[in-house]
């Protein structure tokens, strides 16, 4: 499903009936932009919950992604990246078709030439800190919506719907 073209104003309004939610656009006054070369993205999530730490995010993305999407919960931070373009291009090398950071990414102009999928709620030059910090396979919560790891995500310029199955 990674290179499927859709909007998920469609698969909303086709499954309404399976749709766990819609993730608010507007958090504390950010909201999630598309940062990566692929604007519309969807797969099964892999979770992770890291605050200003991404060890996980890198531990995960450099794993075979057969299409998923990694959602990071970053805690909203808006002082330092989880994600930038080297990590970005090992998730394209291992198949991910994209990542959701609740949090911020960088390197933002190399992520747009990648053939994957990147939404967050900024961008800022400065990188995390790694101290191996970071829980993967949790339940998140963000945005007024509950994310499992398991959950379908799909992304798009319209914002993120979450599914308890497959919607294409």
């Amino acid at each position: 499903m990674a290179a499927t073209e859709f909007v998920t104003c469609d698969l909303l309004d086709d499954n309404s009936d399976k749709a766990i939610g819609v993730v608010s656009p507007y958090i504390d006054g950010k909201s999630f932009k598309n940062y990566g070369g692929r604007t519309s993205f969807g797969g099964q999530a892999v979770t992770v919950k890291c605050f200003e730490d991404n060890s996980r995010v890198k531990e995960l993305l450099a794993t075979d992604g057969d299409g998923r999407v990694l959602v990071v919960d970053g805690g909203g931070s808006i002082r330092c990246a989880l994600l930038g373009d080297m990590i970005a291009e090992s998730a394209v090398k291992h198949g991910w078709a994209g990542v959701i950071v609740y949090g911020c990414v960088r390197d933002v102009d190399a992520m747009r030439q990648m053939e994957l999928g990147v939404q967050a709620l900024a961008s800022i030059p400065q990188k995390s800190t790694r101290k191996g910090i970071g829980e993967v396979g949790v339940t998140l919560q963000f945005g007024g919506v509950t994310i499992r790891d398991g959950d379908y995500v799909y992304a798009d310029n319209n914002g993120i719907l979450v599914a308890a199955e497959p919607l294409i």
